[in-house]
């Protein structure tokens, strides 16, 4: 039996464009659509009934769960959303926020009709959220990658690639002692998904580099980050490359730094994994990963519409790390930070 999958092989064309067609939610230029039925004649292709019932029953209205806990950074969250909320629009769709830290109201959305699909964040590696959505009737993205991935539909940056880039940029700049100034302790005792990741692909590169590595956990406050260089400084003093991946500690960090007399791009390299307008905002230029929050949301946009509309299988997309460098990141001199 013909998948919408077939259909838009030869059609040459996204399934979710198959999908616009049958629907007739979104305008689809009339050489497309000639291909695209042709193809469906051709195949004998027939929509699922339970797509078609669903699709006759649609309330408009997608499900977000961004949960507001303890060491999250809201501003980063919020280019989440907004990447959410205007993609829907896109597809004539509202945008339900969750924000609580618990599974009662998704089991409440998820078991009644308010919504057409959802949208999950801030997952971790075992996340009892999990099995509730995957049992749900609504189709569900998940923007973060649990342990066990198998059956979902998840997207997220690639951050254990990104862990292993910035230690690459390092080792090949010269650096030979680097170190992680990473998320919350709440955070790292949640098991969240992207911390974990980041810091398996940071290790695993280090070790392939023969680099030296340190990991300081760090609070997203003034005192947390001195707390965080303090230590590390103590700990590591031979370090000359840092990877912060913490935006609400990243400008108190460079201020620590400075107020130790350390010029970072002469006597320290620093990059940063964060939202490019974050490290465009620091005092100084910023060698950087770019988090592409927004255009995250809009990819798990594109995908519960896909799998709400046809008949898309789960999958995983995990967006490739880039690094923009702005700043030196050749070693200071010897003993420049004795």
């Amino acid at each position: 039996m013909a998948t919408i999958d077939d259909v838009a092989r030869a059609a040459g064309v996204s399934t979710s464009t198959v999908s616009y067609v049958l629907s007739g939610k979104r305008p689809i230029s009339a050489p497309t659509r000639a291909r695209v039925e042709r193809a469906i004649e051709k195949l004998g292709y027939r929509p699922h009934a339970g797509a078609r019932a669903l699709a006759s029953s649609r309330t408009n209205v997608i499900a977000l769960m961004a949960p507001l806990r303890v060491g999250v950074s809201v501003p980063v969250i919020m280019q989440f959303v907004a990447g959410v909320v205007t993609r829907a629009r896109d597809f004539d769709h509202d945008v339900l926020l969750l924000t609580q830290d618990d599974v009662s109201g998704l089991d409440r959305v998820t078991s009644g009709s308010m919504v057409d699909a959802l949208v999950m964040m801030d997952i971790e590696a075992d996340d009892p959220r999990v099995p509730l959505v995957a049992a749900a009737k609504q189709p569900t993205v998940l923007i973060g990658l649990p342990e066990d991935p198998e059956g979902l539909s998840c997207v997220d940056l690639d951050f254990e690639a990104a862990g292993r880039l910035a230690v690459r940029h390092l080792a090949g700049a010269g650096h030979t002692d680097v170190a992680l100034i990473g998320s919350p302790p709440e955070v790292l005792r949640r098991h969240t998904s992207y911390a974990e990741r980041m810091m398996r692909g940071l290790r695993n590169q280090a070790k392939s580099s023969g680099v030296t590595v340190d990991v300081e956990a760090c609070d997203s406050t003034p005192s947390g980050a001195t707390e965080a260089v303090d230590t590390l400084l103590a700990t590591a003093p031979d370090t000359t490359g840092i990877i912060v991946h913490n935006e609400g500690a990243l400008p108190h960090v460079l201020a620590r730094l400075a107020d130790r007399g350390i010029v970072v791009g002469t006597d320290m390299s620093v990059v940063a994994v964060c939202p490019t307008d974050v490290a465009l905002s620091q005092r100084i230029p910023m060698t950087s990963i770019d988090l592409p929050a927004e255009d995250i949301g809009k990819v798990a946009v594109d995908m519960v519409m896909a799998r709400l509309e046809g008949e898309q299988p789960s999958e995983t997309r995990l967006l490739a790390p880039v690094l923009t460098e702005r700043a030196s990141s050749a070693p200071g001199p010897a003993g420049a930070l004795g």
